[in-house]
């Protein structure tokens, strides 16, 4: 978690600084060559974008409200069995300040400020936009308050009875960190659709290419799961021995491609969807029946992340929406596990205090 929060903090100050940067180099008549930096010269033109394509942030300072409705699905499977576990949608709220790059919030859960009966949930996710490469980083801990929300056993056995039982048996955990590279970024701007700071003029689209690294961690009782299941329905179940576990730890390596498209359908309004398909390879530590070891071409899997969003922004106030959905596989000859979470965000903000090349140009 630590190395996360330091990454995150020196990303964000190296993207702040290379904006400043830019601000900083708009009146060439004053500035000349030999006073302009390499490091930010080079920022400088990392950043640069065509503006009959695209309208830059005029605000130094932004205020925003939003409303965040997280979700999130694990499903493991056998050769003959499967079970769907799900803890309850969470919903949360709070206020945002931001300066250029920089947004510092605080968000609370509506119902319980993010404590509930089965334990302690942790998450941290952090998504910095920048014209040319996007890098998201992730960390959650779920808090033991799963419900179980689709099982199949084969016909014998009635899912419908289980569906809604609480189970505090299974625990996930993943930490991550994605970065892509967007190809056509002069003319397309994934900022003006996920962080407000650019407002895209005409419509346009572009390819991307990145790579990532994620470590996952699975518990599960299944001692405490076969009684569950067993009470419930007053019947001999057995659990399938691929699902007979009590721990797995395993990592990937991911190389993923995509495509996004920026469709202006209005005035300031603009409606975007991306998608990437991840290929990884993944390795675990832990130990699963008649799992192989060593290198195996079933270990590779293909996840996915998905983004939409739809904004009006007149540069100086804008709402809209965002989701964000990812999914990581895992699986062996005979086990299988999914994870799918994702997020839908709604927001409200405001710019305020010109830049000022901006008042210049007002004056």
């Amino acid at each position: 978690m630590r190395w996360l929060l330091v990454f995150g903090c020196w990303l964000m100050s190296v993207a702040c600084w290379g904006e400043s940067g830019q601000d900083s180099l708009s009146v060439d008549t004053i500035c000349k060559p030999h006073e302009v930096s390499k490091p930010r010269e080079t920022l400088r033109d990392f950043d640069l974008q065509e503006d009959q394509w695209i309208e830059p942030q005029h605000y130094e300072f932004q205020v925003m409200g939003q409303i965040t409705r997280t979700y999130e699905s694990f499903t493991l499977k056998s050769n003959d069995q499967s079970i769907t576990l799900s803890p309850d949608d969470q919903v949360k709220m709070g206020p945002y300040f931001g300066w250029r790059w920089l947004f510092l919030g605080y968000t609370f859960n509506i119902k319980n400020i993010g404590i509930s009966k089965g334990g302690v949930k942790k998450e941290f996710d952090l998504s910095i936009y920048s014209p040319r490469v996007g890098v998201d980083l992730y960390y959650r801990r779920t808090g033991s308050d799963y419900k179980i929300r689709d099982v199949d056993f084969g016909e014998d056995i009635d899912g419908k009875i289980l569906e809604g039982i609480p189970f505090a048996g299974v625990t996930v955990g993943i930490t991550g960190v994605n970065a892509y590279y967007i190809f056509n970024h002069r003319r397309f701007s994934y900022p003006a659709a996920f962080s407000q700071s650019a407002c895209q003029k005409v419509s346009c689209g572009s390819w991307m290419a990145g790579a990532g690294y994620t470590k996952n961690t699975l518990d599960l009782d299944y001692t405490k799961l076969q009684d569950a299941l067993v009470s419930r329905t007053g019947q001999d179940i057995q659990l399938d021995s691929a699902m007979m576990f009590q721990s797995i730890k395993y990592s990937d390596f991911m190389f993923s491609g995509g495509y996004a498209y920026n469709w202006v359908f209005a005035k300031n309004c603009l409606f975007c969807a991306s998608f990437q398909l991840g290929l990884a390879y993944k390795t675990s530590y832990g130990r699963v029946a008649n799992e192989k070891r060593g290198f195996d071409f079933s270990k590779v899997n293909l996840d996915g992340i998905g983004r939409f969003g739809m904004v009006y922004n007149n540069t100086r106030w804008f709402v809209g929406w965002s989701a964000i959905i990812r999914t990581n596989r895992y699986r062996t000859s005979r086990f299988k596990a999914n994870n799918i979470f994702g997020s839908l965000t709604a927001y409200v903000g405001y710019n305020f205090v010109l830049k000022k090349k901006y008042k210049k140009q007002k004056g």
